[in-house]
């Protein structure tokens, strides 16, 4: 590519001149091509080692001058074909311009300039494409990968580092690239090279250690190896993006996400060296996930930005030092110590953004006033007028900061300051209100429907006609609700309270019940997503609305075992609430649909809350807070449970090791964290853990299930079996007791395990609450994202493996390929299908991959991905004419003509090919050549001779076939008539209708018949399919001796019906024996009016054939026609574009030469299958054993995982290629 002019002081060093004339010079880099000897080596390592340009770009072109010592480099390259082009167009354009020029200065600047103006033009072309935000050095690195790996366009370089890869016990220093979906490293050392691809969808493990061996190094491991990397200039920012790629590959095993880049991110001031957009993407959904989980905020909020500063706090009369964050929905802060203050402003509730005055003791300060009333003064802001600038833009866009007659934004004025002047933004916002009309038109029909759950909850239903209670317990609720009045008096009420370390106090105490639904949608972050998504519930009931599907099927299984023991449950009222939460979040989210355990926790949170409350704190939970726990495969607990065993062997390692020998901790676990104590746990006592997991997030159930492993350490470690484990832990559970509840006793329907007589100790659920706080208090939960982290790639590449066995298991039967044979090639499907989701496809990711389809069929292939495996693994390959073929199989193999092929299917074409007896195989090639595996593009004829030979009777037969109707009706009465009186019972249809339903077995009877163009496809498979066989001139002697027969029994069989269409409307019906006669060399139903012998001898000699063909021998007639050794093909001068020039096309009549395609001609796949077996070469071909050990070899060998070769030249390369 041409480059702008750079200075070269020495132009011979480490360069090899090939070519030069007075003004240009064309280089190579020594060490590239052939040859270079030692000094080569050295070059080429020095170029790897310090990343140097020329080892993209080996070749480039020099401007020189007789006079000067200085040279121009002005073009590279990076194959000797791109540089010969600049060159040639160099010496055709220039040169001669150049060569009237008397100053060396002017030829300098002439060449200079033009190419300047190329590159300007170049730049204007592209300025309608994707602007490049990359630097040059990083493009060179991108393009470098590309070069090294062979990978496509679409891989794209995220970042890459200098590091050592440890090879054995040798380091080889080198670079690492970091793509999208792989990791590669390239070392090139003294002629040894070293080349590593590893998939981001094959790790299994990724883990910083530092050991004796490997000091501060990055263990990457696989199924099947490890490597190792070590001295990274910054480690910890190389694991980290590692770690983001590896989970987007696997989101890509477990929904088929593909990974989209965000083209929204703001461009940079200036363009950062070695810093890909890519990167900054990364980087930013790193910053994005850490603050929505600090927040609960919802999936679709990104950071703006953060900055240090400081907040007032009035209920502690001092200021805080922390961090305030901007994002496009939502002011926050957070204080540097941990627990102080946390703090979330809506921009929704924002109506006043003011610039106060500033002072020495209160620098920069920013007041917000929100329209409940409160007050939140910032200080400390280093670029304050940014800040509210962009504050102002994000309330510009906010939907309801506004309304039609009111400006956004006024003015008001300016406050009093000597030292700089200040400006007020007064938003005039009217109160926030939560009933739109749209949001009330579904309370307003649930009202008319008499449905009291859409505005209030089932416990306020069936406690408004109790009694006040003014027992010690109902007195200790009421202190409490006061407690929390008084909290909210000093701290706030709703979205914009102070949350502090108080806060947290009063949630461990236990939540009112009064309170308890305002308060989980508080700190969940469901109050915000439901004001923001007004009337979104009510359309989704009403969308849902008497739809059928396997998710409602599953609810309506559930509805009557949720919560059963509570009265709420026993009625219509409750069940129907529960059905439209669930059936309105399935419709929501079809990927998760219903799953088992989400009925549990729904129906908890419809007893405190509406249901549209409800409904989105199930969005809550499934989405945000428990991520990934309620798809099909509860992957997300499976995760949780892996994270807790971890904890256990942390925190309490000789009760792990036992508990391990017993396979106790993942039998517990999972119910546990499904439910959240809420199925094993009485329910007053399980619901107070539910408060504080919505404040704290899952690690309070961490805690809560790490104590009650400790509280029963001693009883577990003196188990002997999992039973007697199980009973230990249920029986403790199902006593943890809940002493303050106001509400009647709930009967527990878990198994009260007790032992003996003596009644189980009670444990009060607020000790329990305590201890776990004071023993495992120190969790956080940074900490248990990272353990997640690794626990998800052992998880899913485990389902991974397990889907693999299932698969293998089910096609064993189905196929004669062994376990070993079926996992490789599972393995390869299955990269095919991946590699396809990312480097693009015809179809997309998700028509690919459906999840709640059986393993078979989960992952599909396009006709583009099944030709490349085809190529690469089938055993008939015939070289150009491969991928026609290829593409015929898949429209045989696509049976229900959706485009994409799943693994049994793929598996059952290839096991044809490869296990099939001759005639299996026969039948295959043979169905290949008919439709609809033969397209109407490749045979145009096809559907018109499909036409014909499915048309109705000729007229003269018509009246026999008639006869033949009427004898066969006759035949049918006449057996049927002693039955009249007899009445079948329901048994007999069953049966009759079972036999109908049965999946009738192909015999080669049923195979249609093929027509002449179809045979002409048909032969020229044949004719390219023995290109590489040793036997290659043997086989193409049996194809034309075999074509040759073929095509005159068609032209016998023509002549038989063309005979009897003459005939048969005065001839009489020939008798059955001379039918059985002829009909081997015919047609199925003889032609009429003659003798077979004369027939056949007359439809010979109108093919232009001997008079005895009838009696010469199968060896005579392969005599005659063997006219060469190359290909043959019988009928006339037909079109067959992939025969060879020589081939020699014999027999047809000359009236028919060069004309169209004879219709009437057609043969049967019996007649090709004995005309096959006349032939040995044939036989011996298609009875032959095959392996696909090889193929598949090397097909894993072109994917490279990681090889060590020697530096190739460009020559090679060629000699190779061609």
């Amino acid at each position: 590519m041409w480059i702008q002019p750079e200075e070269v002081l020495l132009a011979g060093a480490l360069w090899v001149s090939e070519r030069a004339n007075p003004f240009f010079v064309l280089q190579r880099r020594r060490g590239h091509g052939r040859g270079g000897g030692l000094s080569g080596l050295l070059v080429g390592t020095l170029d790897v080692v310090l990343d140097s340009s020329a080892r993209v770009a080996p070749y480039r072109i020099l401007l020189q001058t007789a006079d000067s010592q200085i040279y121009w480099n002005i073009a590279c390259g990076s194959s000797r074909k791109e540089i010969t082009e600049h060159w040639d167009w160099l010496e055709s354009n220039l040169l001669q311009t150049i060569s009237i020029f008397d100053n060396d200065e002017d030829i300098t600047t002439f060449v200079k300039g033009k190419i300047s103006g190329i590159i300007a033009e170049e730049n204007r072309l592209k300025q309608d494409e994707e602007q490049e935000e990359d630097s040059g050095k990083f493009r060179e690195a991108e393009l470098k990968m590309r070069k090294l790996f062979g990978m496509p366009n679409e891989e794209k370089l995220v970042n890459y580092y200098s590091c050592s890869y440890w090879k054995g016990r040798v380091p080889r220093q080198g670079w690492l690239y970091l793509s999208v979906n792989h990791l590669c490293f390239y070392s090139f050392l003294l002629g040894k090279e070293v080349t590593l691809v590893v998939p981001w969808t094959e790790v299994t493990q990724l883990e910083k250690n530092a050991t004796l061996l490997f000091p501060e190094s990055v263990r990457v491991s696989t199924r099947h190896t490890e490597h190792f990397f070590s001295v990274f200039l910054n480690i910890n920012d190389t694991f980290k993006l590692m770690e983001q790629l590896a989970n987007i590959a696997m989101r890509q095993l477990l929904d088929n996400e593909a990974f989209l880049a965000d083209r929204s991110l703001p461009k940079p001031c200036k363009t950062l060296k070695n810093v890909s957009a890519l990167k900054r993407d990364f980087d930013a959904r790193a910053k994005n996930e850490r603050y929505r989980a600090m927040f609960r905020l919802t999936q679709d909020e990104r950071l703006d930005g953060h900055t240090d500063c400081t907040l007032w706090t009035p209920f502690a009369k001092m200021h805080v030092v922390g961090q305030l964050f901007i994002s496009n929905n939502y002011i926050c802060f957070n204080s540097r110590e941990e627990d102080l203050c946390q703090l979330i402003i809506p921009l929704r509730e924002v109506s006043i953004v003011e610039k106060a005055d500033s002072s020495s003791v209160l620098p920069c300060p920013v007041s917000i006033s929100t329209k409940n009333k409160m007050n939140f003064l910032f200080a400390n802001l280093k670029d304050r007028d940014f800040l509210v600038q962009r504050i102002s833009d994000f309330l510009q866009r906010t939907p309801d900061s506004w309304t039609s007659d009111v400006s956004p934004l006024a003015l008001i004025g300016h406050s009093v300051c000597n030292s700089e002047p200040c400006f007020c933004l007064f938003f005039l916002i009217p109160p926030l209100t939560y009933s739109s009309p749209r949001h009330l038109s579904f309370q307003a029909s649930s009202s008319a429907g008499g449905l009291p759950t859409a505005s209030q909850g089932l416990l306020q239903l069936y406690h408004q006609d109790t009694a006040e209670d003014l027992g010690p317990k109902a007195m200790k609720e009421k202190m409490k609700e006061e407690s929390w009045n008084i909290h909210f008096s000093e701290f706030g009420r709703g979205v914009c309270m102070y949350r502090t370390s108080r806060t947290r106090d009063l949630v461990l105490n236990g939540i009112p019940e009064r309170l308890r639904g305002e308060l989980w949608l508080l700190f969940s972050g469901a109050q915000n997503e439901m004001a923001s998504h007004p009337g979104y519930y009510g359309d989704l009931v009403e969308q849902a609305m008497g739809l059928c599907s396997l998710a409602t099927e599953e609810i309506e299984r559930d509805l009557h075992r949720s919560m059963p023991e509570h009265r709420a449950f026993q009625n219509e009222m409750g069940i129907a609430a529960l059905r439209r939460v669930l059936t309105a979040y399935a419709h929501r989210n079809p990927g998760i649909g219903y799953c088992q355990a989400m009925n549990i926790v729904t129906s908890v949170l419809l007893l405190y809350c509406t249901e549209e409350e409800a409904f989105w704190l199930l969005v809550a939970l499934c989405e945000r807070m428990l991520p990934d726990y309620y798809n099909t495969r509860v992957v997300g607990a499976l995760v949780d449970q892996g994270v807790f065993e971890d904890l256990t062997r942390a925190f309490l390692p000789l009760l792990y090791e036992h508990m391990q020998d017993l396979g106790v901790i993942s039998t517990i676990s999972l119910s546990w964290f499904l439910t959240l104590f809420l199925s094993v746990m009485p329910f007053d006592s399980a619901v107070l853990l539910v408060d504080c997991f919505f404040y704290e997030g899952i690690k309070v159930i961490f805690q809560v299930a790490l104590a009650v492993l400790h509280d029963n350490m001693d009883a577990l470690l003196s188990c002997n079996d999992e039973g007697e484990a199980m009973t230990i832990l249920g029986r403790y559970l199902d006593n943890v007791v809940n002493k303050q509840t106001v509400s009647p006793p709930i009967p527990h329907l878990h198994a009260l395990l007790t032992s003996g007589d003596e009644p189980p100790p009670e444990i009060d659920v607020f000790d329990l609450i305590k201890s776990s706080y004071e023993r495992f208090g120190s969790l956080r939960s940074d900490v248990i994202e990272q353990m997640r982290f690794k626990q998800r790639l052992k998880v899913i590449q485990s389902l991974e493996d397990t889907a693999k066995r299932s698969v293998v298991r089910a096609m064993m039967t189905e196929s004669a390929f062994s376990i070993e044979e079926l996992e490789e090639l599972y393995c390869l499907f299955k990269s095919q299908h991946m590699t396809s989701c990312y480097w693009g496809s015809t179809s997309s990711a998700a028509e690919r991959h459906d999840p709640s389809l059986p393993y078979l069929e989960q992952y599909r292939i396009d006709p583009l991905q099944f030709s490349q495996l085809y190529a690469a693994l089938a055993p008939w390959t015939c070289g150009g004419h491969t991928s026609t073929l290829s593409a015929r199989l898949f429209r045989l193999l696509d049976q229900n003509q959706d485009g994409l092929v799943n693994f049994k299917e793929f598996i059952t074409g290839l096991s044809g090919m490869y296990h099939g007896d001759m005639t299996e195989k026969l039948k295959l090639l043979y169905k290949l050549h008919l439709p609809p595996a033969l397209s109407p593009e490749e045979a145009e004829s096809a559907l018109e001779a499909a036409q014909f030979f499915t048309e109705d009777e000729p007229k003269g037969r018509h009246t026999d076939k008639k006869t033949h109707t009427s004898c066969f009706q006759h035949v049918v009465v006449v057996i049927s008539q002693p039955d009249l009186h007899e009445v079948k019972d329901y048994r007999y249809y069953l049966r009759m209708w079972a036999k109908e339903n049965e999946p009738k077995k192909e015999t080669i009877k049923d195979l249609p018949r093929m027509n002449q163009e179809q045979f002409i496809e048909l032969c020229k498979t044949l004719y390219n399919l023995f290109g590489e066989e040793p036997l290659e001139q043997e086989l193409y002697h049996s194809i034309a001796t075999v074509a040759s027969l073929l095509l005159r029994i068609g032209e016998v069989g023509k002549k038989f019906t063309n005979g009897g269409k003459k005939t048969e409307t005065a001839a009489p019906a020939p008798p059955p024996a001379q039918t059985a006669s002829v009909s081997p060399l015919g047609e199925d139903e003889p032609a009429e009016g003659a003798s077979a012998e004369a027939q056949m001898c007359r439809a010979l000699a109108d093919a232009q054939l001997e008079p005895g063909a009838p009696q010469t021998s199968d060896e005579e007639i392969k005599d005659d026609t063997s006219v060469s050794s190359y290909s043959m093909v019988s009928s006339g001068s037909l079109p067959c574009e992939d025969i060879t020039d020589e081939a020699v096309l014999v027999g047809g009549s000359e009236q028919r030469r060069g004309s169209v395609l004879d219709v009437d001609w057609s043969i049967t796949f019996e007649q090709v299958l004995a005309s096959l077996l006349t032939e040995p070469p044939l036989v011996d071909f298609f009875e032959r054993k095959m392996d696909i050990q090889a193929k598949m070899a090397a097909c894993k060998a072109q994917r490279a995982v990681e090889r060590q070769t020697s530096s190739t030249s460009d020559h090679e390369l060629t000699q190779h290629s061609t």
